[in-house]
């Protein structure tokens, strides 16, 4: 993997990149669903470097499948790259053993998460990762993609924290870009980015994230943040729902929908507050428990 280019300031494709100076860390893990008999099956299974893939049984309901890091986290130099693919008419959920923890970084290379989620005809799928924890001076490049087929349904999130704050950490510098993709039939239908960070050459790339978090827009101080995105043909329909269930939660959250797509964000100045909101949201909004890691 030598050679990998990683921008310092974290934008999404700027020719201002450089090569990582020590890859600390590489994974690569991928897993396949096929329909077989009407039944959603295991296709094929690929795990490299930490990254591994865990199908725990799940007596008789839809297949999960559990992303591990089995590097304990994210730091400068990193790469973990996972993939899920959905055969046409599949059912099937996504998630990771634990929140993934992006520590902080030795030089100007940011550790890179790459996401690939594709999806047949007819697929109905969730990515339901636990969240990321970014540390004091870490550096975070996030990558989604995502390729739709026709009336494929994809539940999706992702879950952003700035340090821990039941262990009274505050991060005041930070380096982060987060990217989402999202098409159907090959037609860009969604994109999505954000971005903690500075081009002041004094600031080294890094965002006051405390600064950066303080407006109205994010909740006048949240420390938590999440997206769950609904790509469906009912998406649109949906949208009462998740607000009737947003009224019950202590988090702040507002949802929109358009052209068959449902967007929500959440924020709070507690992510074990927000945690404990998002368990609720997506059980309501799903009509199921999470996969068991939620609740370990």
């Amino acid at each position: 993997m030598q050679g990998l280019k990683v921008d310092h300031l974290l934008s999404v494709d700027g020719p201002d990149a450089r090569p990582a100076p020590m890859q600390r860390a590489f994974g690569r893990a991928e897993v396949t669903f096929r329909l077989d008999d009407g039944m959603t099956r295991l296709d094929r299974l690929y795990q490299e470097g930490q990254a591994k893939i865990r199908l725990p049984k799940t007596h008789g309901d839809q297949p999960v499948a559990v992303f591990l890091n089995t590097a304990g986290g994210v730091t400068g130099g990193d790469l973990l790259q996972s993939r899920v693919d959905w055969g046409a008419g599949t059912r099937a959920t996504a998630t990771s053993q634990a929140a993934e923890r992006i520590y902080r970084a030795s030089d100007q290379a940011a550790g890179v998460i790459e996401t690939q989620l594709v999806l047949g005809a007819d697929a109905k799928a969730e990515w339901l990762p636990q969240e990321t924890i970014l540390f004091d001076r870490s550096r975070l490049l996030r990558r989604i993609s995502v390729d739709l087929a026709e009336n494929a349904a994809l539940l999706m999130l992702e879950t952003t924290v700035f340090g821990r704050s039941a262990m009274g950490e505050t991060v005041r510098q930070c380096a982060l870009a987060d990217h989402w993709r999202v098409r159907r039939n090959g037609k860009l239908i969604y994109a999505d980015s954000f971005k903690v960070g500075s081009s002041r050459p004094e600031m080294n790339g890094y965002g006051d994230a405390v600064e950066i978090m303080a407006g109205t827009a994010t909740g006048a101080g949240a420390t938590a943040m999440a997206t769950i995105l609904l790509a469906a043909p009912d998406a649109e329909m949906r949208l009462s729902d998740l607000r009737d269930i947003f009224e019950t939660v202590s988090s702040e959250a507002g949802a929109s929908s358009w052209n068959g797509l449902l967007v929500a964000r959440m924020i709070s100045t507690s992510a074990r507050d927000l945690r404990g909101d998002l368990v609720h949201v997506l059980q309501e909004f799903r009509g199921r428990d999470l996969p068991r890691p939620w609740y370990i």
